[in-house]
């Protein structure tokens, strides 16, 4: 079984542990920016400082966390540090959590799951 055919039936408290912590990663909205910033491309902090109008000690400990998490992974260039989404599954969860809130916010005339 792969990570990506866990079942809710399979979800064990580790599991769940694990997944909360990474929901817990995307509850402030400093953090979103930035994850939205990563997932169009990687950005030194510099950049993302720019990108999403934070302090750059503010940028930097957000992505302490994320790094943290496990969510984005920093590469070293010279003298600065490119972060970049640490897989294809934080742009997955980001992208989701965008349609989710337009979802909720523009409403859809049926829900795809509902059958």
């Amino acid at each position: 079984m792969t990570e990506s055919h866990i079942h809710a039936a399979q979800v064990t408290p580790a599991v769940a542990e694990q997944v909360a912590e990474a929901m817990h990663a995307l509850a402030t909205p400093s953090r979103v920016l930035i994850l939205a910033r990563l997932r169009e491309r990687p950005h030194s902090v510099s950049e993302l400082v720019q990108a999403v109008g934070m302090e750059q000690s503010a940028v930097s400990h957000q992505l302490g966390f994320l790094r943290e998490s496990g969510l984005v992974m920093g590469e070293r260039h010279g003298r600065s540090v490119v972060y970049s989404l640490a897989d294809h599954h934080v742009a997955w969860l980001i992208d989701q959590a965008i349609g989710h809130v337009a979802h909720v916010q523009f409403g859809a005339s049926a829900h795809p799951l509902a059958s």
